[in-house]
């Protein structure tokens, strides 16, 4: 009969998980000056805000916009510019829609009460 009570040496080294903090000797390893001259990541608000205000500018024509003009200024797919519309309702803009010739078009009514 084999003894299971064996225990394995301990050899084996243990195992380093994903995300573990970092030491202080490798924090300063790369030097403060090096993190301190890398340069901030590029702010994707400036490019939100203009894809929102010409959603807003095509949005306030009389005739209103539909989702392919919306679709076709922003780049952004049609669920994500129902999404955008969304957002401006619960921002307080009065989107209301219209079926025109078999097509639906959007339109503010109303800006925001601020």
């Amino acid at each position: 009969m084999t003894d299971m009570t064996k225990v394995q040496p301990a050899t084996k080294r243990p195992r380093k998980m994903a995300r573990e903090l970092q030491t202080q000797d490798s924090a300063t390893t790369r030097g403060t000056a090096a993190i301190a001259a890398e340069p901030a990541p590029p702010s994707t608000d400036d490019k939100v805000s203009s894809k929102v205000s010409q959603v807003l500018n095509l949005l306030r024509r009389p005739a209103g916009a539909s989702i392919e003009e919306l679709i076709a200024a922003t780049g952004w797919l049609p669920h994500t510019t129902r999404a955008a519309l969304t957002g401006l309702r619960k921002k307080g803009h009065l989107v209301e829609r219209s079926r025109i010739d078999g097509e639906s078009r959007y339109a503010i009514t109303a800006a925001p009460a601020q």
